[in-house]
Parts: C-alpha cells; sequence; structure tokens
C-alpha cells in the first residue's frame, strides 16, 4: 500500500484533471502542434490533435483501457491495478505487463534496476532511468489519470 501511494504521489502531475480538459503528448521535449503524438481528452487517446471518433486509439473506462472506442471485454487492451498494468482483463501475476514505483516503470513484477523502462518526472517520460533531456520519449503537457497513462504509454511505444 505504501508503495502504491509514493506512485501516487509521483505521478501526481498526471493526476485527477477538469473532464472537459486536453491533454495533448509531444515528442521528446517539443511543444509544438507538428510535434504531438496523441490527443487525451475525457478519457479517449485521439491520434495526433484529431477529435474524430475513427481517429480514438484507446479509450479508458474504469480501471481498463480499451481499444479504440470499443466497449467489449474482448477489447480490452489493459487492466490497472494497485499500480500494475495486467494484459487485457487478466488478474493473474503472470499477466502482469508493467509495475509503476517510486515515479519508475518496470518490465512485469520486477523492481531491479536493470527491468526499468521509464522515469517520469515534471511532466516528462525519460528512457529507462535517464534524466537527460535527449533521452525524454515523450512530454505530457496536462494531468492524466494512471489509466490515461498507460493508454498514452500505449500509443506512444506500440501505435506510433
Amino acid at each position: 500500500m505504501k508503495a502504491l501511494f509514493t506512485a501516487l504521489l509521483l505521478l501526481l502531475p498526471f493526476a485527477v484533471r477538469g473532464a472537459a480538459a486536453e491533454v495533448r503528448v509531444y515528442k521528446g521535449t517539443s511543444s509544438f502542434t507538428s510535434d504531438v503524438i496523441c490527443t487525451v481528452r475525457d478519457g479517449k487517446v485521439y491520434k495526433k490533435t484529431s477529435g474524430f471518433t475513427s481517429d480514438v486509439i484507446a479509450t479508458v473506462r474504469s480501471h481498463q483501457i480499451f481499444k479504440g472506442t470499443s466497449s467489449f471485454r474482448s477489447d480490452v487492451l489493459y487492466t490497472v491495478r494497485d499500480g500494475k498494468v495486467y494484459k487485457g482483463t487478466s488478474d493473474f501475476q503472470r499477466d502482469i505487463l508493467f509495475t509503476i514505483r517510486d515515479g519508475k516503470i518496470y518490465k512485469g513484477t520486477s523492481t531491479f534496476t536493470s527491468d526499468i523502462l521509464a522515469t517520469i518526472r515534471d511532466g516528462k517520460v525519460y528512457e529507462g532511468t535517464s534524466s537527460f533531456q535527449h533521452d525524454v520519449l515523450f512530454t505530457v503537457d496536462g494531468y492524466l489519470t494512471i489509466e490515461e497513462f498507460f493508454a498514452v504509454w500505449h500509443a506512444v511505444r506500440y501505435v506510433y
């Protein structure tokens, strides 16, 4: 429980935001509209700056991330629970894809430094354990829930 609380504190820049707010995600450290990877609005992750339903990459409902605008159980990409991201609708330990702890994203259930995929700090997501500007994978210009963050993670890592 303490680890989950610490992870939530470190993710405060991605925390609860107003329902009508729009959050843009940029390549690297950019803040140019031409470098927008995706936009998050009302629990949906859109391609680039689009607002069209046909451009929805993922939708967040409750603690699940769905493919596109689907609400079918068979289209659940991830389930987020207690700082862990599970494959699909699973709740089995063997299906944990990522663990978030102390502002870091780890592979599976690991908490070893060698298994850190990304470090989250001040609205920027760095490759591995880096804190160098040239290692910024993407920058978020607002607040996201943990589920929205992982929907963005999916868009950045697996769609683009």
